[in-house]
């Protein structure tokens, strides 16, 4: 892999409310070391892989995961097949125990195949771990999920939530990367992706600079932070974040959450209706499109629409669950016209 020079800035945290003021809000990702290192589920991982999973089998109620699987060929980097027409790994609902066993079959392979389960709800598929194995003074909203696996190699993506990623069992190694790296990260497509979201598409842990000469600008931006069990790191939103598992047996907890309203949409709608509607304009027409985005979106404050009087602001007032609601009925009958 390639040498990064930045690592991320470090803070010593002890697991109690305060210390979510130390970090919501931070534009800049932070290591916390040791956050969950009492966690009953990184003291059995300490022992042993079979002392970790059989910590987790005690609350295995027979639930179904999503799985990956790849061969030994992908050493571990689950990504696109050669023309881009599929995946070079194989998707299958199972029984989280499969996993667990396929784990300890393989942990002393060093060419073993790749299993990888991501972003699975906690409280379904393992349900009562958080009982000893939380994080307190989140938002109470905030998402947990778990992501286990081997040696895998997780393309850069971004995530629009903030994020919190703890990892008990193993070792992870994050590069992450400003989201104003995006045009030299050489995103894929928006649609069809490995799990939703869009990836870039440079092998980050041995990348051609032929093929992507801009990636050695993103590189020199990027940061770099490696966690032992009992380590966590806070992510913020829309930061690129490439996530090699580095032991035979790694387990990850983490928790998303958004200071923005559930009822708002997802931002990656208005820029695929944007792809629709706005980037085959003439030239003249985009800009002066993009200065009708800056005077109502980006650069928008209470000045935009204050000579209208307030019961005529419509979608110009403030968003609420109402006007949301609203604005969505609008957006589907234009749509469907």
């Amino acid at each position: 892999m390639p040498t990064i020079a930045a690592t991320v800035r470090e803070l010593e945290v002890t697991d109690t409310p305060e210390w979510r003021t130390v970090i919501l809000g931070s534009t800049e990702p932070l290591v916390l070391r040791g956050l969950v290192a009492h966690w009953p589920l990184v003291q059995a991982g300490t022992r042993s892989i079979e002392a970790a999973l059989a910590y987790l089998r005690g609350y295995y109620r027979n639930a179904t995961v999503g799985a990956w699987f790849g061969s030994p060929q992908i050493r571990g980097r689950f990504f696109y097949n050669e023309d881009y027409s599929g995946f070079n790994f194989r998707a299958a609902m199972v029984k989280l125990d499969a996993v667990f066993d396929e784990l300890e079959r393989h942990q002393h392979e060093t060419d073993a195949p790749a299993v990888y389960v991501g972003s699975t709800s906690i409280d379904t598929c393992l349900p009562g771990l958080r009982a000893q194995n939380d994080v307190a003074g989140l938002p109470a909203d905030a998402l947990a999920s778990i992501w286990l696996g081997n040696r895998t190699r997780i393309a850069a993506h971004f995530d629009m939530p903030d994020n919190l990623a703890c990892v008990a069992v193993g070792r992870r190694r994050f590069t992450l990367f400003p989201p104003a790296e995006l045009p030299n990260l050489y995103p894929g497509p928006l649609e069809f992706t490995p799990a939703g979201q869009q990836i870039s598409l440079v092998d980050v842990t041995d990348p051609d600079f032929e093929r992507y000469p801009r990636f050695a600008v993103a590189m020199r931006n990027a940061r770099v932070a490696e966690l032992a069990a009992g380590d966590a790191l806070y992510i913020p939103g829309m930061w690129w974040h490439h996530v090699e598992g580095l032991a035979a047996c790694n387990v990850l907890i983490n928790y998303w959450w958004q200071s923005t309203p559930a009822y708002l949409d997802a931002p990656v709608n208005a820029l695929l209706h944007a792809l629709l509607s706005l980037r085959a304009l003439p030239p003249a027409q985009r800009t002066a499109w993009r200065g009708f985005f800056d005077h109502y979106v980006f650069a928008a404050d209470d000045t935009a629409a204050a000579h209208i009087p307030e019961r005529g602001r419509g979608a110009l007032g403030p968003i609420d669950e109402t006007r949301a609601r609203s604005l969505r009925a609008l957006l589907l009958k234009q749509l469907n016209r």
